[in-house]
């Protein structure tokens, strides 16, 4: 599958159950550096955090690294965007 030029792969069960544990380790990790550096997040950041590490850990298994060009960068940056867009909107509904 392509999209925007750049050639997808399908990522199979295990790879994106390794990617959502490693998505969620890395949550964890960011989680107790703010926390040592004193700087804690609250609810509704850390769960923003834990959006961008579970998205930026699968795109790569999809074959969507940052360093591979520009497109990719563009395309991680939108997918984001748009993630943390429609993560706000549900926090606002919901508060």
């Amino acid at each position: 599958m392509k999209l925007f030029g750049i050639e997808l792969r399908k990522a199979t069960f295990n790879e994106i159950t390794a990617a959502a544990v490693l998505g969620t380790g890395l949550w964890m990790v960011g989680l107790g550096f703010a926390q040592a550096s004193g700087h804690a997040l609250d609810i509704r950041e850390a769960g923003a955090l834990l959006l961008v590490t579970a998205w930026a850990c699968i795109a790569v298994r999809i074959g969507l690294g940052i360093d591979q060009g520009r497109r990719h960068l563009l395309v991680n940056i939108g997918v984001i965007a748009m993630l943390l867009g429609c993560y706000d909107g549900a926090l606002a509904f919901v508060a």
